[in-house]
């Protein structure tokens, strides 16, 4: 990409922006480093980062991304045997722990079944180097002073060091409590020059003490003397001190050795937490403009919807419905200097760009942005005095550059295309490079106040007109773009909205050519039929989403009731076996107790013993259901004919008959649901007028159908309790075995709220969070007695 154009098209502002939400220098370098890659798969993988990140983002609020320091140039000296100082020590240490805590919280995430392959890449290669970060704490405090802990050698010597400075100051201070110290000292202190104890002797006193004079005051009365009888005490403890300069040195030392010798993991750790810095802060800038992953392709398509220019405040901004390259590929956008025409295109260069870095772009869900190997822009006024070039000129240079380099992988906008110049020949020229780019194959935005190039959309294939509306009422424009609708002139209108007279505005319509006015009628009806056309194609989508998700819901109430119906015959079969089995074992008790009584009694059994064995054996015999019986009466009796109500015997239901498919056999419509049914296994209630045959019920609004699902994600916790009451009562009706509450993670408020109700709730027979597929611990799943 051209650095101008990155420039022009104010990339470089979103990367200033950008560098708001790093955590580390690191990540600040790799934005400083950022530009639009060209090749599709690391640009897709880019987009995958971003949004992989915007999700732990949205379900965490935050990342533990703090101490993390370059200590690359710290790690490279002590590779070579430098030694570090303490707080780059520090600085090694603090950005270990910070690479464990990543690696802790990403594999957190992992265990909560939440989707990371990417952040699980990263921390697979981030190496744990808890011995270091351990040494370098035990050895170094935060503020980077070595403490006695780091060796058995130092601590030995700062207590050596501690007793001769208390026996130096008892020494000295001994001299300043004498009766004669208050005259020949300026004050009764002890203090210190040159790393030794010294007391203030005034000038006069001077011999008195004897030592070693190391230091005067300014005005020269007041000597600082070492006196003789501590110097050698003073000697004593300088060699101490150099033996803790030494030990101290060698600590450092061994602990700079030890981070040369993991010199290759710390480089992995510093490259695995700049990119998760990076990553993490292009993910808080997307959700900052409320921004989206777009779906990224190779074939030049363009489709954003609702776009905004992510520098301009979200609040005042008027987002846009903009596509290229799929049924057109030049869109030409006519009309007066009103604003917003290059807004537009700078939207649609700067989000390609954006997308091309990896970036989410400030758009709805669901647009789409292509892979340019080039983006190419003439915009705004770029007259050189330099080179002594007019603004038309200046221009032209950049466009013949344009030409000279533009293929069918390229993205050109052109802005006020040959403005500058006679308006005859500006306009044939800004036609005849249009049609050249349009010949290589390239996606085009061009704006243009030529009337001329209004026709051209007309004129040639693949090519689009546009304008921004103007709302004459408010003499403003409202900065919406109208694709397909050429810009129109609205000079008459607003001239007579000031004030202008009538018969001047008529005298200046009679100078324009017929041909112009019709021109301009044929455009106004195009902006009220398109803005028609939208409004209706609003509510077909909306019926169109409503359509798709009852026929998901009719879909899965099929399959459950398949899932029902295997399970009621498998507990049939089960039943039924066991009466048998029941049955079995009372004949044989029955057959064992006459043959006792026989043995006993030797063949002499009374009658009315007899008469109960019987009874016993009878009431030993599985019972059929009277209702096989009615149903036979009811059809030998009856001749079924469409339209009757009859009951499914098998499922124990009611419905009505809708034709007869086979001899025997009928298409019975229960509920939505119908099925074919023998007749031995229907029972006949009532004869009615044919229903007619209709494939499915008409769902004329929402409150007609019950979702298999509620969703109370952000809802309010009273409001939220209201909607599951009626809810449950709904799905009772509506006789769903099973249904689902979404009522996301958050606090758990709502959540411990949801289900405290439906545990107390007379229907509920169980309740289960989902599983990973269902959402899980976000989603109540619930049982129907």
């Amino acid at each position: 990409m051209q650095e101008r154009v990155l420039k022009v098209l104010e990339f470089l502002k979103v990367k200033e922006l950008l560098q708001g939400y790093v955590s580390s220098s690191l990540g600040r370098s790799l934005v400083t480093e950022l530009l639009p890659s060209v090749n599709f798969e690391e640009v897709v993988r880019m987009q995958e980062e971003t949004d992989e990140a915007a999700l732990v983002i949205r379900l965490k609020g935050n990342v533990p991304l703090g101490g993390i320091f370059d200590i690359r140039p710290h790690v490279k000296r002590a590779s070579i045997g430098g030694m570090l100082s303490p707080q780059e020590l520090n600085e090694v240490s603090s950005t270990i722990h910070a690479s464990r805590m990543m690696r802790r919280f990403i594999e957190d995430l992992a265990e909560e079944e939440i989707e990371i392959p990417i952040l699980l890449e990263f921390a697979d290669r981030i190496i744990v180097l808890s011995d270091l970060e351990e040494s370098i704490r035990m050895a170094i405090d935060d503020n980077g002073a070595v403490l006695d802990s780091a060796s058995d050698s130092l601590r030995t010597l700062r207590n050596q060091l501690r007793t001769r400075e208390a026996r130096v100051r008892e020494r000295l201070e001994s001299m300043i409590r004498s009766s004669s110290a208050q005259k020949m000292l300026s004050d009764a202190i002890i203090t210190i020059r040159n790393d030794r104890f010294v007391i203030p002797v005034k000038q006069e006193y001077r011999g008195h003490y004897g030592g070693i004079i190391h230091d005067q005051s300014s005005s020269g009365q007041t000597l600082f003397i070492e006196p003789q009888a501590i110097v050698q005490l003073n000697n004593e403890l300088q060699g101490i001190r150099v033996k803790e300069q030494q030990e101290i040195e060698r600590i450092l030392i061994e602990l700079s050795n030890t981070v040369g010798e993991n010199r290759n993991e710390l480089e992995v750790i510093v490259d695995v937490l700049g990119k998760l810095d990076f990553m993490f802060a292009k993910a808080r800038f997307g959700k900052s403009m409320k921004a989206t992953k777009p779906k990224m392709n190779q074939d030049g398509i363009i489709a954003l919807y609702k776009a905004r220019h992510p520098l301009i405040p979200i609040n005042e901004v008027v987002p846009n419905d903009i596509f290229l390259g799929k049924d057109f590929s030049t869109i030409v956008i006519t009309g007066p200097n009103t604003g917003g025409k290059t807004v537009t295109l700078k939207t649609v260069g700067l989000c390609t760009l954006m997308a091309q870095a990896g970036l989410q772009i400030p758009a709805l869900d669901g647009s789409e942005m292509a892979v340019f190997d080039s983006v190419y822009a003439d915009i705004g006024d770029e007259q050189s005095i330099e080179q002594s070039l007019s603004t038309f000129s200046s221009h032209m240079v950049n466009i013949v550059d344009i030409l000279n380099k533009v293929d069918f992988r390229s993205l050109v906008l052109f802005d006020e295309l040959g403005a500058g110049t006679d308006p005859g020949e500006g306009a044939a020229l800004a036609i005849s490079i249009l049609d050249e780019v349009y010949k290589r194959g390239a996606r085009v935005i061009a704006t243009t106040h030529y009337p001329e190039l209004k026709a051209y959309g007309y004129n040639r294939e693949g090519v689009i007109n546009a304008s921004v509306e103007f709302d004459i009422d408010t003499l403003s424009p409202t900065y919406k773009l109208l694709i397909g609708v050429p810009g129109r002139s609205n000079a008459f209108e607003i001239s007579k909205r000031l004030g202008l007279k009538e018969s001047v505005i008529q005298a200046a319509r009679s100078y324009i050519s017929a041909d112009t006015n019709e021109v301009e009628s044929m455009i106004a009806a195009l902006e009220e039929s398109k803005k028609q056309a939208e409004l209706e194609l609003t509510e077909a989508h909306d019926l169109l989403k409503q359509s798709e998700k009852l026929h998901k819901d009719l879909q899965k109430q099929l399959v459950e009731y398949y899932d029902q119906k295997d399970s009621l015959l498998e507990k049939a079969k089960t039943k039924a076996a066991q009466i048998i089995e029941k049955a079995q074992h009372e004949s044989e008790d029955v057959i064992r107790s006459l043959r006792k009584m026989k043995l006993e009694k030797d063949a002499e059994i009374k009658e009315h013993e007899l008469i109960q064995a019987k009874k016993r054996l009878e009431e030993a015999v599985p019972k059929q259901s009277g209702k096989k019986k009615t149903s036979a009466v009811n059809k030998n009796k009856h001749v079924f004919k469409p339209g009757d109500e009859v009951k499914v015997l098998s499922f124990d239901q009611k419905g009505h008959l809708l034709e007869k498919t086979a001899d025997k056999e009928w298409q019975v419509q229960i509920g939505i649901l119908k099925m074919k049914v023998k007749e031995d296994d229907l029972q006949f209630i009532k004869s009615e007028k044919p229903v007619e045959t209709k494939p499915m019920a008409i769902v004329k609004g929402r409150d007609f159908h019950v979702n298999l699902e509620l969703d109370l994600r952000g809802e309010r916790y009273e409001d939220a309790l209201l909607r599951v009451e009626k809810y449950i009562d709904d799905a009772l009706l509506a006789g769903y075995p099973r249904v689902s509450v979404i009522h996301g993670k958050g606090t758990g408020a709502l959540r411990q709220g949801v289900q405290e109700y439906l545990r107390n709730h007379r229907s509920v027979k169980k309740i289960r969070f989902g599983d990973a597929a269902e959402g899980g611990t976000g989603v109540t799943v619930v049982e129907f007695k």
